[in-house]
Formats: C-alpha cells, sequence, structure tokens
C-alpha cells in the first residue's frame, strides 16, 4: 500500500535497525540535581557535568569519587537529569554502581552528596566507602 506524498513504503523483508538505549546505570534525586546544577554554576561550569567514579581505596575497599567535566570520553555514559544537568560514570565505574542513587543531603551531621548503592555489600561509616561482593579495592584506615 502506497499513501500520496509519504514516499516508498516499507519492504517487510528489509532488517530495520533501532539502536538500544540501556537504562542509566545511575538515578539523580531531584534535590541532588539542583545541588548539582547550583555547583556547576557556581564553579564557573554552568555547561558542565557532574562526574561520578569509583576508585580503590577508602576504609572499605572502594570509594566514590565526583568532580566538575567538562568533556566526555568515548565509553563514558551520559545522564540527562530533567533539569538538565548530566551525569557521567566511566565504563570501569559502571558495574560498581549500576542502580545506584544520588542524592544531596543537608541535616545537622552532614551536608553533602550521597550515594545509595544497592552493590555496596559493606560500606564505612564516613559512606563514601564500600565493598561488593566480588571484593577488591584496597582497604585503607579511616581518617
Amino acid at each position: 500500500m502506497t499513501l500520496a506524498g509519504m514516499g516508498a513504503p516499507i519492504s517487510s523483508t528489509a532488517p530495520i535497525s533501532i539502536p538500544s538505549i540501556g537504562a542509566p546505570s545511575v538515578t539523580v534525586t531531584e534535590r541532588a540535581a539542583v545541588k548539582a546544577q547550583s555547583l556547576l554554576a557556581a564553579k564557573g561550569h554552568p555547561d558542565g557535568m557532574l562526574r561520578v567514579f569509583v576508585v580503590g581505596g577508602g576504609c572499605s575497599g572502594y570509594q566514590y569519587g565526583m568532580a566538575i567535566a567538562t568533556s566526555v570520553e568515548a565509553e563514558d555514559q551520559v545522564i540527562e537529569v530533567e533539569t538538565g544537568v548530566r551525569v557521567v560514570v566511566d565504563r570501569d565505574s559502571i558495574p560498581m554502581i549500576s542502580g545506584a542513587e544520588i542524592d544531596y543531603v543537608e541535616d545537622l551531621m552532614k551536608s553533602g552528596f550521597t550515594i545509595h548503592n544497592p552493590n555496596a555489600t559493606s560500606s564505612c561509616a564516613c559512606g563514601s566507602s564500600f565493598q561488593t561482593a566480588g571484593g577488591g579495592g584496597t582497604p585503607r584506615a579511616c581518617n
């Protein structure tokens, strides 16, 4: 069937390639997104991104890190948040924080970004160091 002005019909034998987009490795709460947006603007990078990563160390074996990113590496995952903030996670960190939620807390004891990670089997009281079921990382004494 051909409709006027619609071009050639799509053949049912030709494969249609649709790029698959995986679910984001992390989610960001609205509170964290608003804080990230204001932090990026205050630091002079309103179009910058929040880079979230995992490195060996901390008192449990791994620790979280965050930095301002002005560029994206080829294998990074970029998560766009509704507020316009972009979060970047590198390829090596994705398996350790996949499914995590980034939040921002502000109370009497602590204010800052926090990560709720379903992959962490144990964590330090500081909340920025964790261990996974697969182990790894080199624990250090708490400061």
